[in-house]
């Protein structure tokens, strides 16, 4: 059911289309997102009546870095319904290479909930967090 003021979508600009596209398609499909719509320069991931947009940014604006930290978007969170699938993930993202966060405090650096901090392409933070 559709409720007024919920989040329709987010897009997020990325530098390499491709790479992002391996990397969340992979990572939300754990979250039983789905491939919604897919255009030459982009692609998007939909679960319920939300989805996330990656479109390949303009070549003017490629070699711009992002950082959290600055004025914009933080990071993206998202729940999941088991620790074991948090775990899971760790694994599976330390095989890939994939740059963990704050992993010296896993799986507390979120405070008393059981979280995962990494980073996907383009340095944009993402959390995974089992709330009971």
């Amino acid at each position: 059911m559709l409720k007024h003021g919920q989040v329709s979508h987010i897009e997020i600009n990325v530098r390499n289309l491709d790479e992002a596209k391996s990397f969340y398609t992979y990572l939300l499909a754990k979250f039983n997102y789905e491939l919604y719509q897919e255009w030459e320069l982009g692609f998007s991931l939909k679960l319920d009546n939300t989805y996330l947009v990656f479109v390949q940014v303009e070549a003017d604006f490629a070699n711009n870095s992002y950082h959290r930290k600055n004025i914009g978007l933080n990071h993206l969170a998202f729940i999941s319904d088991s620790k074991a699938l948090i775990d899971e993930l760790r694994q599976d993202l330390i095989s890939k290479n994939i740059k963990l966060l704050y992993d010296q405090d896993y799986p507390h650096a979120g405070g008393s909930t059981y979280s995962l901090f990494f980073e996907g392409p383009d340095r944009l933070k993402l959390e995974v967090t089992y709330l009971d």
